[in-house]
């Protein structure tokens, strides 16, 4: 595996496979990560373990060669976020990116209303995936129709919450740490938060912290990954 501890090149086949944790930088798409990765190491296979949004940072979990064939290991792994809601705003990506679609006043929210709602998003639950966002539709991303103002038709998911821990509390913003299963749209949780307080709400800011037993302290950042494989690159492709 290639982490923060990896130092040099080495022997480093990334056509025999390589799992590399990477903290990916905000504005990068997660295929940004990839391709630049591809382009470095010079290898054809190349995949990730989970799509982060585009305003989104951290860990994401890059897979080369024969190694892509374990993806799914690591997708099937507890995902761990923290990130900041915006109560008041809500968007049509749900997310700090999106076009702003109603405005309304916070006004005065008790610690314990806050508490109580997030309480209802514990255990299992139940997700519409966000019309703004890569799952599949008839072999095209969602976010291709949105981008055409069509509204498709989705089913939705059964998520698990495992934790939901309420850091600080500065309204209109919320701040939070998140460990839940696989396939979770943490933009649904906090517009869903937003409506469930009557105020509306959407995604500031979320920083994946870790997948499984990996996290992203042990990340390394693009810069730090081509800093290292740039020059001395044995991957034979």
């Amino acid at each position: 595996m290639i982490s923060k501890k990896t130092k040099t090149a080495g022997e480093v086949d990334f056509n025999a496979g390589e799992v590399i944790l990477i903290d990916k930088y905000s504005g990068w798409t997660s295929f940004d990560v990839v391709n630049k990765i591809r382009n470095v190491t010079r290898t054809k296979k190349v995949g990730h373990a989970g799509t982060l949004d585009p305003a989104a940072t951290g860990l994401l979990i890059v897979c080369t060669g024969k190694k892509t064939k374990e993806i799914y290991k690591y997708q099937d792994e507890r995902k761990v976020y923290s990130g900041v809601i915006s109560l008041g705003v809500t968007t049509d990506t749900l997310d700090a990116e999106g076009k702003v679609l109603e405005e309304k006043e916070v006004g005065e929210l008790s610690e314990e209303e806050i508490l109580t709602v997030r309480d209802s998003f514990l255990g299992e639950t139940e997700q519409l995936p966000p019309m703004f966002s890569a799952k599949k539709h008839k072999g095209k991303a969602l976010y291709k129709y949105a981008r055409k103002g069509v509204e498709v038709e989705r089913k939705p998911n059964k998520v698990f919450i495992y934790s939901f821990d309420i850091l600080k509390i500065e309204l209109p913003e919320i701040y939070f740490r998140l460990e839940c299963s696989k396939g979770t749209y943490v933009r649904v949780i906090a517009a869903d938060f937003g409506e469930k307080l009557g105020t509306g709400a959407h995604l500031k800011t979320l920083r994946r912290k870790a997948i499984g037993e990996y996290s992203v302290e042990d990340a390394l950042t693009i810069d730090e990954f081509t800093e290292i494989f740039k020059v001395k690159n044995v991957s034979g492709g």
